[in-house]
């Protein structure tokens, strides 16, 4: 059974900094690429910042610099250090697991809030 738990989200302040977590279980975890997307009350989801299977990133223009992604093989755990949180990346984030086109898998997302 594919799981994908994220962790980490929270009330955060404006200028501040949070940490998410996400932790795959039944998958070919080295395969796979990894993503974070968000989607805030009203709007479509969106992408956020990925990692390929051979640790290349690539992030979104409004988080490039603030906000960065890794992964550890061992744990099968992909991380997104958020720093200088603006009220407007409120949303919840979501993790995302991707093998070419047939395996696509989701987490149940984590509510990030910043406040001003």
């Amino acid at each position: 059974q594919v799981q994908l738990v994220e962790s980490g989200g929270g009330l955060v302040q404006a200028g501040g900094s949070l940490i998410l977590s996400c932790q795959a279980s039944g998958i070919a975890y080295t395969n796979y690429d990894m993503a974070w997307y968000r989607q805030a009350p009203g709007q479509q989801r969106q992408f956020v910042a990925s990692v390929t299977s051979n640790f290349n990133t690539d992030y979104a223009d409004f988080v490039r610099g603030r906000f960065s992604i890794s992964r550890d093989n061992r744990k099968k755990t992909v991380s997104l250090q958020m720093n200088s949180l603006d009220p407007e990346d409120t949303a919840v984030y979501y993790c995302n697991a991707r093998w070419g086109p047939l395996y696509d898998y989701w987490g149940s997302g984590t509510q990030v809030t910043v406040s001003s």
